[in-house]
């Protein structure tokens, strides 16, 4: 298996253009006289774009050559007794010849399990649990507090348009997670050394997302796209004997001794409750999941807090960011994807400052889901062709931040609660509404009045407000000195009609629900699972991690039905 990496070309050249280059890296001219060499075709495995010295732009492959297996022999034998070569060293150690990891489910162990596992959560955690489950024989029962995709999104746009937030279903409560209402971002900073990512990207894939994921550097899907991709898998996990319970939230856990004995259910239309009796219930809830948190706490669940990033949204023009990056203002004619950033800063008082979930081409979008708390979250759709950027520009916070009334500071919920304060706050200014506020009178300590909107920039009513004092000082002050950093080398970024948008808090889940090299916690059968156990921090690693705590259980258990 010939696998070539670092193939640069300029944006303009096709797979022509690649798959002569790889001849060329390949010596394939010497190895077959008068090129005569076989045909062959090329699997991309990665492209990424190169564009340090723009305005000359490039891509850069990773490839796998698909050839015969005769041939690779005689390939491989060339290279490897022609290693001196000055042709051939040049390009070696662009060639890789070792086995590719490949993704497979563990077989299942010895251990009879006669009741069926409930999974709480049909985020990307909770369905990829669910379907590695449901692919072992284990007919799970997922159970999710919202709607289902169809029925949420019709929800969430009533919000945008001034409607209040339903408590159960949200931008952060529904089928597909809070990442149903995001970029779509499929990019992870954990290592794929189990296959485990590759096989969520391969699985986007054959349920609806575009083939293109599995080799760009820089994945998306998009929100339009991800709707139908979580219907997709949700459908298969059905047909392989699952069942999935929409509205309907885990309101308790019963315990025999240190284990596991049943779960409580809830169906928020009509407030009937079910006992499913169980031995195992996987935690998919999300990082918003506040009262289930409370919930877990009061059971003596083992938690601790996590430090996390709070800031705001900031919204500039994507032409802007395009010259940022490219060189060029328009994309739309090009090869170019509409182009991102990522920044990041330490401040003079030690405080890291850096953006998170950019969203090119995109929207700012009303993501609360308390009626008295206004959180905001950024939202691409698959083209990403909307005018307007946006990022989070966030500082790190520790719990000598997490200043609020509830508990001590030192309480595992103590960030939690800090968050909703933040949020309270923001509603306060908002009036109930998004608060907008530009970065100029942000910086001066004055409150906007007369703000333009852009048009196709925000989902969800805004309101002029001082953004100046819903956090500390010292993170106002950090986020200010950034905003200027960034500046230095994006003209505009720090321009003082950038508009800012808050509160961006819910980065990732405040609070670790602690657990074994078994991935239980200290309640036997309870497997705290995904970002919002802490284990996570977007699609890719949630989905990773869901597949990761099924395994546990299929090397375990063997369905006793």
């Amino acid at each position: 298996m010939i696998r070539i990496r670092d193939i640069k070309l300029p944006v303009t050249c096709g797979m022509g253009d690649l798959i002569e280059e790889t001849a060329k890296i390949l010596c394939l001219d010497k190895i077959y006289p008068g090129n005569s060499y076989p045909g062959f075709s090329l699997k991309l495995l990665r492209k990424s774009t190169d564009a340090r010295r723009k305005p000359d732009i490039y891509f850069v492959y990773t490839v796998l050559v698909l050839i015969s297996d005769e041939d690779e022999k005689k390939i491989a034998g060339y290279l490897r007794h022609n290693r001196t070569n000055p042709k051939v060293k040049r390009n070696l150690d662009r060639i890789l010849t070792d086995p590719v990891v490949t993704y497979t489910l563990p077989e299942c162990g010895e251990e009879s399990l006669t009741l069926r596992p409930v999974v709480v959560g049909a985020g990307p955690a909770g369905l990829f649990c669910s379907l590695a489950l449901a692919m072992r024989g284990f007919n799970p029962i997922l159970v999710e507090r919202g709607e289902d995709v169809d029925s949420r999104s019709r929800t969430v746009d009533a919000v945008w348009n001034g409607e209040s937030v339903p408590y159960d279903s949200n931008v952060s409560f529904g089928e597909g997670g809070a990442g149903t209402f995001s970029d779509g971002k499929l990019t992870t900073m954990t290592k794929d050394t189990n296959g485990r990512n590759t096989f969520v990207l391969q699985t986007f894939a054959r349920y609806g997302a575009p083939e293109e994921i599995t080799y760009e550097a820089k994945p998306h899907i998009g929100t339009d796209i991800l709707k139908s991709v979580v219907k997709n898998i949700r459908e298969k996990i059905i047909r392989l004997g699952g069942e999935v319970c929409f509205n309907t939230r885990l309101a308790d856990i019963d315990t025999d001794g240190d284990r596991l004995s049943s779960v409580t259910l809830i169906d928020v239309t009509n407030e009937n409750v079910k006992k499913i009796n169980t031995n195992v219930c996987i935690l998919c809830t999300g990082h918003s999941a506040r009262d289930t948190f409370e919930m877990l706490y009061s059971k003596n669940i083992r938690m601790s807090q996590k430090n996390f990033a709070v800031g705001f949204r900031v919204i500039h023009p994507q032409t802007d960011v395009n010259f940022w990056q490219y060189g060029i203002c328009e994309t739309e004619n090009t090869p170019l994807a509409p182009a991102d950033y990522k920044v990041a800063n330490e401040t003079a008082k030690g405080r890291r400052v850096y953006s998170f979930c950019m969203c090119p081409g995109g929207y700012v979008v009303n993501a609360s889901s308390e009626n008295n708390g206004i959180c905001v979250n950024g939202m691409s759709e698959y083209k990403r062709d909307g005018k307007y950027a946006n990022s989070a520009i966030i500082a790190a916070v520790t719990p000598d931040d997490f200043a609020q009334n509830e508990v001590p500071s030192d309480h595992p919920l103590a960030g939690m609660y800090y968050q909703r304060n933040i949020e309270g706050k923001a509603y306060e200014r908002g009036k109930g509404n998004i608060p907008i506020q530009s970065f100029g009178d942000y910086e001066k300590g004055i409150g906007s009045s007369d703000i333009k909107v852009p048009d196709d920039a925000v989902k969800g009513r805004v309101f002029a407000a001082d953004l100046r004092g819903i956090y500390s000082e010292d993170i106002d002050e950090a986020i200010i000195e950034s905003m200027h950093k960034f500046g230095y080398t994006r003209k505009g970024f720090d321009d003082r009609n950038v508009l800012m948008l808050g509160v961006e808090s819910r980065t990732s889940s405040p609070v670790r629900i602690e657990r074994d090299e078994n991935l239980e916690s200290n309640i036997k059968g309870l497997y705290p699972c995904g970002e919002g156990a802490g284990y996570a921090g977007g699609i890719v690693s949630a989905a990773a991690d869901g597949l990761k705590c099924a395994e546990q259980i299929i090397l375990r258990y063997r369905s006793g039905e």
